[in-house]
């Protein structure tokens, strides 16, 4: 698969529905949980430790699911999807530069939170520099991630981890003890 540098919508559902780096490799979520809209700029230089980087936005509807839950009369949208975002973008580097298998969250050794997504706001930002990155014994990064609104940084993450694995077998009938992660 050719690398391109950014990617849309229509794009990012096709990965979702395994149709670009296949069925068994690198899905993005499909919505509501793909918490992204378009990748506006993915590298394997450049960022903060020329390691590569990804520059991604998610628009904001009012209507969207977690507003009506989360909180009544105080609609906000979870940190923690915003932290799945930012998994959700290492992990598509991960397959975007040539990584097979499955990918999974291992972890972040910090996250904070300066400020709320509301429904008020248009568009939410990722910027993800890639911190280390490793091709064996698997496809594994490590990574910072920034998430603004309006120009201002509210989350900020450190050291997340993304890997990709192979042969794990819930899906395929194989007893499910033997899935390797």
């Amino acid at each position: 698969m050719k690398q391109n540098s950014s990617y849309s919508k229509e794009d990012l559902l096709q990965i979702s529905e395994g149709l670009v780096f296949g069925p068994e490799n690198g899905k993005l979520p499909t919505p509501p949980m793909l918490m992204v809209d378009r990748i506006t700029h993915i590298s394997n230089e450049g960022g903060k430790y020329g390691k590569g980087e990804i520059k991604a936005e998610l628009d904001i509807d009012p209507k969207q699911w977690f507003f009506d839950c989360h909180f009544i009369h105080d609609p906000v949208m979870p940190g923690c999807l915003g932290l799945d975002g930012f998994w959700q973008l290492v992990g598509f580097y991960l397959t975007w530069s040539g990584g097979n298998g499955r990918g999974r969250a291992l972890g972040v050794k910090e996250v904070k939170f300066k400020g709320q997504v509301r429904p008020y706001h248009d568009t939410i930002t990722y910027q993800i520099d890639i911190k280390k990155f490793i091709t064996r014994p698997t496809f594994m990064a490590w990574a910072e991630g920034v998430l603004q609104v309006k120009d201002r940084t509210i989350y900020f993450a450190k050291d997340l981890q993304v890997g990709l694995f192979e042969k794990l077998v819930w899906d395929t009938g194989m007893d499910p003890s033997l899935d390797p992660f």
